[in-house]
């Protein structure tokens, strides 16, 4: 019979005590803390590209745009960096560290092939108890296709974008941005 090894698990609080020392971001869900690996080419230049686009318009509003070193709190057992976020009016964090947002309206998360089903499934489920969170979108990066998901009162709707011409709106930020706009410089196979 084979003997199942112990998996140690963390508190929250071990886990950003461990995380704000560490030299590599990690995330972390119910007790468990993964590492965060790198991004290839096109993730990057997509994340830069939505990140840009949205700052831009952002400009002389009192919203943020953060890349994916602002870390946020979906829960209070899951903690993720998201690729790209927007914060308006005051942002409010776990603590005086300034280091963990808690009221994202808006979040990005880039597609890979070892994490579409993950982001689609238990990282929206976490992120959704965000009552500050509005739009939700996870961007392909091997072809065009950006997933929305609005908030609805206690629903989600769920609109798909396909064409480079497509313009996805973001009416809780008052922001335009096309699909061309986002895979601007990233390949695309035909």
């Amino acid at each position: 019979m084979a003997s199942l090894s112990a998996q140690t698990l963390f508190t929250a609080e071990e886990y950003i005590t461990q995380e704000r020392k560490a030299l590599y971001k990690s995330e972390y869900l119910n007790g468990q803390i993964f590492a965060m690996s790198g991004a290839s080419r096109a993730h990057s230049l997509i994340t830069s590209n939505i990140s840009n686009r949205l700052y831009n318009q952002l400009l002389e509003s009192d919203c943020e745009v953060h890349s994916s070193d602002m870390r946020v709190q979906a829960s209070p057992t899951a903690y993720f960096y998201p690729d790209v976020l927007v914060v308006c009016d005051e942002p409010r964090f776990a603590d005086d560290v300034f280091d963990t947002l808690l009221n994202p309206i808006v979040i990005v998360e880039v597609l890979s092939p070892s994490t579409a089903a993950y982001d689609r499934g238990e990282k929206f489920e976490q992120y959704q108890q965000r009552t500050s969170l509005q739009d939700y979108l996870l961007v392909s990066q091997h072809r065009f296709c950006v997933e929305h998901y609005r908030r609805q009162g206690e629903q989600w709707a769920h609109t798909e974008f396909r064409a480079p011409e497509d313009v996805l709106p973001l009416t809780s930020i008052g922001c335009k941005i096309s699909l061309h706009d986002i895979y601007r410089r990233v390949t695309i196979a035909e």
